[in-house]
């Protein structure tokens, strides 16, 4: 069995026994288990209030081959980072027949690199912040006389901050690349941006109002995301319209560009000319009480129940064949 996609088949659904017999796949083995449960309890909560026939999933304790056995007619990708947010999942749903929610392989793999995804924002003329690649040791001195300190050093392919290490001496470098390249070999630089910081949210193909985060570390890290209680979340973000329009257009622009599609969110920092500057694109956002994409869908008077009910709507565009 193999899935058929066609955009053309999204469409809005009013009664929960439409979705049929619904898996929360939640958990799985990467960094971000913990985020991924937390997301997932929310998720399936929201499902079931409003009457949807859904199942917790956890990949790391069954086998995703147990979803067609289980008569499961499509799945909620709540996980998060490699194996559940780089295509794999994605791959090995299209295997099994089961639509699910979300980007599909290549939107989710391109997404989920963030090195690849800077490169095709600037083919489409969308900014990113410089950056070098960090293959190795030996490059920390190119990265130190491109960008000079401060910098931040991150992996490629990791989310929720995890593996990202702000540099202000020399001496740190060697510590920080270490971090990157805890979870995975290829880590790159970036100069550490000091204006404000923006992410936009996107659900069936809309941008939903942009947010500003504001953080007393000056660092929107893991701790900042997930336990601390004094990060400021605004919406309405503060920006005049058209620069607020102008980050949707970005946001928009760097989905397609990546193959991204159904909903996410898109992360920006300004720079010290105001210019408006790509970090990344997530494909599988998170949905904790913290997170981003419900706290925009809410200033756009979506609740969180109604906002699970709309990603879900995302799998009707894959139809089994």
């Amino acid at each position: 069995m193999r899935l058929k996609h066609d955009a053309r088949a999204a469409r809005r659904i009013s009664a929960a026994g439409d979705f049929g017999r619904v898996a929360v796949l939640l958990g799985g083995t990467s960094a971000e288990r913990e985020v991924s449960l937390k997301s997932g309890a929310a998720v399936l909560a929201a499902l079931q209030r409003r009457g949807v026939d859904a199942h917790g999933f956890d990949p790391a304790d069954r086998p995703l081959a147990e979803l067609t056995s289980g008569r499961y007619t499509r799945a909620f990708i709540a996980l998060h980072g490699p194996g559940g947010e780089d295509g794999t999942v994605q791959g090995a749903l299209e295997f099994l027949g089961v639509p699910y929610t979300g980007s599909g392989v290549t939107g989710s793999a391109i997404g989920m690199d963030k090195l690849r995804t800077k490169r095709l924002a600037g083919a489409v003329s969308i900014a990113t912040p410089d950056f070098v690649v960090l293959r190795s040791a030996a490059d920390l001195d190119a990265a130190l006389a491109r960008l000079k300190l401060p910098m931040i050093i991150k992996p490629a392919s990791q989310g929720s901050s995890v593996g990202m290490t702000r540099v202000e001496r020399a001496d740190q470098l060697h510590a920080a690349w270490r971090a990157a390249t805890q979870h995975e070999p290829v880590a790159f630089a970036e100069p550490w941006i000091t204006g404000a910081e923006y992410t936009v949210s996107i659900l069936q193909g809309k941008a939903l109002p942009a947010i500003r985060i504001e953080t007393p570390t000056g660092f929107y890290d893991y701790e900042a995301k997930y336990l601390r209680n004094d990060t400021r979340y605004l919406c309405p973000c503060g920006l005049p319209a058209d620069a607020e329009q102008q980050l949707a257009a970005m946001a928009l622009g760097a989905f397609e560009a990546c193959g991204a599609e159904g909903w996410g969110r898109a992360d920006f920092m300004m720079d010290a000319a105001g210019r408006a500057l790509l970090l990344e694109i997530n494909t599988v956002p998170g949905m904790t009480d913290h997170s981003l994409v419900p706290m925009a869908a809410r200033a756009a008077g979506i609740d969180f129940d109604e906002l699970v009910w709309r990603v879900l709507e995302t799998s009707l565009v894959r139809t089994p064949c």
